[in-house]
């Protein structure tokens, strides 16, 4: 696990107050200890300040802790980077004019941009983001993986640019300013968890976009968006089709099997996970080494369990089959209510603004146990978003929605709110803006019928929405954890290959994620191939929900709670004592009614914490 932090001046330099400005940076460095520690990983030139934070172990298989410099043809450079690429040995063959002295990401970084400049920012293939400095030119590159697996934020304040993997790393800058503007506002209140991309919610606080990159200088900032996704024509026969689609799955696995130290997978006995762990334990096999899985769910779970449209069963007998059939070094894991509960403020303090609730809050604690016993965890997020195995992919209602489909309607949001200020932000109109604004990126082949374009579309909007959300809440808790998670679903050939499949083949005979189910035969259980889809598992225990009332009642009985600004508190005594519709959700599929209220818990404590400022 990795990150890095600075700030760069394009009209002036540091040196001439060194002390000062090394110690802002070390202040910066800190607030991502969780990130890596090693020590001496600071850079300050006469216009820019790195810190990388990096772990420096013995199981490391990186050489480089401090920021990367190398002095080639007259010029100086220096690379921050975090995440790895997959495709490193490939990368290397391309790049024959150079002589690789160490086995880095960020050498090869380096060469392939001397030989190729911006364009070889589209050849990495993994997760990533990284700042290139062309210390003698004065230009800064920012640049981010192409489904934004890695975070990168970043301000311009003046003539100085402050960036860094956290906000909170930002904000430990004396230049910004945790303020909300009608925009932030909407962010957390209209659109949250979710954000818009490029959206840092803070006034002035932007991020990279997945697959964008931005170089900046003394004559300003440019940016190009280097990838997305587009619509290309599908050739291949359904048999080729299956079979292509069990390679590329299977490549980008293995690729990412690779390690130093420990791998796990984490196991839900569902389709895609199972699918991951059967692939990722059989290659293991072949190197001589076992895979250790791990499974999650909640104390006394099973007596209080409600199955719904969205959570039809239990993942506990399916985990039993593929452990079985495996032969895993397999784990339990269990949460109680108080850990679920108490774990909500630090799913804040991963992301720096409110998260999933105890969706994310439960994942941030298995994480820290999956940690005792791995260093790398393999996971089956994202296939949904591939493979279409969300309702918005086959419903005729979602289908036709003309908003985002896993928030159908604003009314559960709304209902808690003040009038006054729901005015203020229009919330409905910024809705509809962020949607139509996605709308306009979409392509779409001249051949594609109305239900296979509103197909194609429900699928962009989830792979650049709804799966870069998830790809958040993975990385921000695996990397508090200081755990290495991978999504191999989330490989850029295959999203391509699948995103342009024709849905008939996608959905044949009506089964979702049918050809997922057909590529991988033989290889998974039948009846863990075809079980039904069952999200990420919650907890239904009416003690979780009572530490989330009682919480939220000493909250809006306090007059000094920011909560005051914003919601109706008539409204929510009523709604929380009102008997909550599990199957209900506003958001995606398991954010419901206790989700509601754990949302505000961690609204509250969020603008305490960081002193959020409204400016409306």
């Amino acid at each position: 696990m990795s990150g890095f932090s600075g700030f760069f001046q394009t009209k002036s330099s540091f040196l001439n107050n060194y002390d000062y400005y090394y110690s802002l940076l070390e202040k910066m460095h800190y607030t991502q200890s969780h990130r890596g520690d090693a020590k001496d990983a600071m850079l300050l030139t006469a216009n820019c300040g790195l810190a990388h934070n990096h772990f420096s172990t013995e199981t490391d298989h990186k050489s480089v802790f401090k920021p990367f410099t190398r002095r080639l043809y007259g010029k100086t450079f220096h690379i921050a980077f975090a995440g790895e690429f997959y495709n490193m040995n490939t990368l290397k063959k391309g790049l024959t004019d150079f002589t690789f002295d160490t086995d880095t990401e960020e050498e090869v970084l380096l060469y392939g941009f001397l030989q190729y400049g911006t364009e070889f920012f589209k050849e990495p293939e993994g997760v990533f983001s990284f700042v290139l400095l062309e210390e003698d030119e004065q230009r800064l590159y920012m640049v981010r993986d192409g489904f934004g697996c890695k975070p990168l934020f970043y301000t311009h304040i003046n003539d100085t640019i402050v960036f860094g993997t956290e906000l909170k790393a930002l904000l430990a800058h004396p230049y910004v300013n945790p303020v909300l503007t009608q925009k932030g506002l909407n962010e957390i209140f209209s659109l949250g968890p979710a954000r818009s991309l490029g959206c840092g919610v803070f006034e002035n606080i932007y991020e990279v976009k997945p697959g964008e990159w931005i170089c900046a200088s003394p004559y300003g900032l440019y940016s190009e968006n280097y990838w997305r996704i587009k619509a290309k024509p599908h050739t291949d026969s359904y048999e080729e089709t299956v079979s292509k689609t069990n390679e590329l799955l299977k490549d980008a696995i293995r690729r990412q099997c690779s390690h130093k130290g420990s791998i796990g997978a984490l196991l839900s006995g569902g389709v895609d996970s199972s699918v991951v762990t059967a692939v990722g334990a059989k290659y293991l096999s072949e190197q001589n080494e076992s895979l250790k899985t791990f499974s999650f769910d909640y104390q006394d779970n099973a007596e209080y369990f409600e199955s719904n449209a969205f959570q039809p069963s239990m993942d506990r007998p399916f985990v039993d089959i593929m452990a079985g059939a495996l032969g895993t070094n397999h784990k339990y894991l269990e949460c109680t209510q108080d850990t679920l509960f108490h774990h909500l403020k630090d799913s804040v303090l991963a992301h720096d603004l409110p998260a999933m609730a105890d969706v994310d809050s439960s994942l941030l604690y298995f994480c820290k146990q999956v940690k005792k016993d791995a260093d790398i965890v393999l996971t089956g997020e994202c296939a949904d978003e591939v493979f279409g195995g969300y309702p918005w992919f086959h419903r005729e209602d979602l289908l036709k929605a003309d908003t985002f489909p896993w928030t159908m309607s604003l009314e559960p949001r709304t209902r808690l709110l003040k009038k006054d200020f729901m005015d203020a932000l229009s919330m409905e109109d910024y809705v509809q803006n962020a949607y139509h604004k996605t709308l306009q990126q979409i392509d779409y082949l001249p051949s594609e019928s109305d239900t296979d374009k509103a197909k194609r579309r429900n699928g962009y909007l989830s792979l650049y929405w709804f799966m870069v959300t998830l790809l958040n809440r993975m990385e921000r808790c695996s990397a508090q954890a200081d755990l290495i998670a991978r999504v191999p679903f989330a490989d850029r050939n295959l999203a391509e290959y699948i995103y342009n499949t024709p849905w008939d083949m996608k959905q044949r005979g009506g089964v979702t994620k049918n050809l997922l189910r057909e590529a991988f035969r033989g290889i998974v259980p039948e009846e863990v191939l075809f079980r039904k889809k069952s999200p990420y598992p919650k907890t239904y225990h009416p003690a979780y929900e009572n530490l989330l009332k009682y919480s939220l009642q000493e909250i809006i009985t306090d007059t000094a709670s920011p909560l005051h600004h914003f919601i109706d508190t008539n409204a929510l005594s009523v709604f929380m004592n009102e008997k909550k519709n599990l199957g209900a959700p506003w958001y995606g599929q398991l954010m419901a009614g206790p989700q509601m209220m754990a949302y505000l818990i961690q609204i509250d404590f969020w603008m305490k914490e960081y002193k959020v400022k409204i400016s409306l």
